[in-house]
């Protein structure tokens, strides 16, 4: 997986310092790097930072569902692997644990506005999916409101192969641009397995501390995935090395390929409030 950075390298990087071999820490262009597509319907979104958050260790996002009010709560999406208590476990589901994790909000330029801080863990899981949501002490509008930002938008839909992706890292303050290149029926990392995850085309060659990225389809400007992992060195399911698994059981390793979970489903175990609830009929996150 797309590793948090911890200690003293964190710390570095967070403050500009220059590392070997960190020469991506700089802030694309705000409507990320060159080469997108032109959406169907008359071009691209330009997709910049703006909502998008840097943790201690990982990127995240700002988020709100179709069903999102200006008054709820706002969520922070980062991966369940980002989690600061530790990654969880094969089958560990964690639901309204209390935080008080802060996040940097950023700008459209990838300038900080802002400290974001949770009241709770709302979801986290490395089960089906790598994922984590924050639940936040202040709203959406409270936010737009002091600081001039919005939430990203979660797509209803599933994504669709081929479409112009950009993977944004408030981490890193980089953004990536290639295309959605298909869907993985099982990726599986260590002790982890991963369902029906997208892969990207080669030119998203993300690195770590972009886990928790939001991934924005670039026609419509909206969330359709999260940044999470990819095969470093061509191993085969082994810790930063996923491999695809089919339904037959065969299985591919992609060296140098890197993928991502996707969030349509979400909004399907929160309802009004932005509250979790895990019983709602169509909400296929796994149950603690």
């Amino acid at each position: 997986m797309r590793r948090p950075l911890v200690g003293a390298l964190a710390t570095l990087l967070l403050t500009g310092a220059t590392v070997a071999g960190a020469g991506t820490a700089t802030a694309a262009s705000p409507d990320g790097a060159a080469g997108a597509k032109a959406g169907p319907k008359g071009g691209s979104k330009a997709v910049d930072f703006a909502g998008t958050v840097a943790l201690s260790n990982c990127s995240g996002s700002l988020i709100r569902f179709p069903g999102s009010s200006d008054n709820d709560p706002g969520l922070v999406m980062t991966n369940g692997h980002c989690l600061e208590t530790g990654m969880p476990g094969p089958g560990e589901v964690i639901t309204d644990r209390p935080s008080t994790r802060t996040f940097s909000l950023l700008n459209s330029s990838a300038g900080k506005v802002a400290t974001l801080r949770a009241t709770k863990v709302s979801y986290a899981t490395m089960t089906d999916t790598d994922v984590t949501l924050y639940e936040l002490n202040t709203t959406y509008a409270q936010i737009k409101l002091r600081y001039k930002i919005d939430a990203l938008s979660l797509s209803p839909d599933h994504p669709v192969a081929g479409t112009p992706i950009k993977v944004v890292s408030g981490f890193w303050k980089k953004i990536y641009s290639c295309n959605a290149d298909g869907f993985v029926y099982r990726l599986r990392e260590a002790d982890w397995t991963w369902k029906d995850s997208l892969r990207y085309t080669s030119s998203c060659n993300t690195i770590g501390g972009t886990s928790g990225s939001p991934v924005v389809d670039a026609n419509t400007g909206k969330v359709v995935a999260i940044n999470n992992t990819g095969n470093e060195s061509g191993e085969q399911c082994t810790m930063n090395n996923p491999c695809e698994v089919d339904e037959n059981g065969q299985v591919t390793v992609r060296q140098g390929i890197n993928y991502a979970q996707e969030t349509y489903g979400i909004a399907k175990c929160f309802t009004t409030g932005n509250k979790l609830d895990l019983g709602l009929p169509d909400c296929e996150l796994p149950k603690p």
